[in-house]
């Protein structure tokens, strides 16, 4: 099983890229378009990493960082 890694943007382009690319290279990936599907998706799963866009809708992405840091399960993250 490969590493999982949540990819955060809101240009699908850029998710499509990022995804195929990570997934030629053995990644699992999962993708939201915004600040609150990414938090949604971040605490029903199991992520390795998260590559996160800054200016996103619903919320940004220094916004969606704080809150992730402030769990004890990110610590790795």
């Amino acid at each position: 099983m490969g590493k999982r890694i949540l990819l955060v943007d809101d240009e699908p382009l850029i998710l499509k890229g990022l995804k195929y690319t990570l997934e030629q290279d053995g990644y699992e990936t999962d993708t939201a378009v915004d600040g609150q599907e990414a938090l949604d998706k971040f605490f029903s799963g199991v992520y390795d990493l998260v590559l996160l866009d800054v200016m996103l809708p619903k919320m940004n992405g220094f916004d969606i960082c704080k809150t992730l840091r402030g769990e004890n399960r990110t610590t790795p993250i």
